[in-house]
């Protein structure tokens, strides 16, 4: 195993979710912390019992890091915050306001967002988790109405994932929450998240003209 962070990703994706494949979360949080790393691919298509080995649902990222092998985005942000205060406080109310804003991004907002994106590209008319997302989004406009950042009066890992988070393109568009949208307009104008994404779309780029070359 190589001791240099190593990010996992797809070897190619289709179109459509290029920019959003959670190993960005990983690339930001290695940018913004100045962190050395390197990318490589487990295959899209045809995935083997290696891929399941390191990520039990078939999914991306995980990463290794010496000796450490994780996966699930969220927990690969921790292991990658705890390396940079950059991404987290030091100071225990910095960290209890990292911590606390960072897993309700997860646990409060994706886990309400995600299910109801699903039903809204599936073409539900009647989308009983409608509600339930006005609400959650309702009460993070409040705060964000009245902070610039989550936790620490700065930048921190957990405006990285809560950002992430909302910058889904029917999620961003629904309902009006003017401090959110400029939440993630100011979050995602971030140097370091615009060359992740740029870099992950390139990745991809790259991977359609290898299958165009190999037929």
């Amino acid at each position: 195993m190589s001791g240099m962070l190593t990010i996992y990703t797809y070897d190619w994706v289709p179109e459509g979710p290029r920019g959003f494949v959670r190993d960005v979360r990983l690339r930001w949080a290695a940018e913004e912390a100045g962190l050395v790393y390197e990318v490589r691919t487990v295959p899209f298509e045809h995935r083997d019992a290696s891929h399941f080995d390191r990520q039990p649902f078939g999914q991306v990222p995980f990463l290794t890091d010496g000796k450490v092998s994780m996966f699930e985005s969220g927990a690969c942000l921790m292991h990658l915050a705890r390396q940079s205060d950059v991404l987290m406080p030091r100071d225990a109310v910095g960290e209890a306001e990292t911590l606390q804003w960072f897993f309700a991004a997860l646990n409060s907002i994706e886990m309400v967002s995600v299910p109801w994106w699903f039903l809204e590209i599936s073409g539900e008319e009647d989308n009983g988790l409608t509600g339930w997302l006005d609400s959650r989004l309702a009460h993070l406009e409040a705060v964000l109405a009245e902070q610039e950042w989550l936790a620490a009066d700065r930048f921190t890992v957990a405006d990285l994932i809560m950002a992430d988070v909302l910058r889904v393109s029917r999620v961003r568009a629904h309902g009006k929450h003017p401090a959110t949208q400029a939440y993630i307009e100011r979050i995602t104008a971030r140097p370091a998240f615009l060359k992740a994404r740029a870099d992950q779309i390139a990745h991809f780029q790259r991977a359609d003209a290898d299958r165009a070359r190999a037929g």
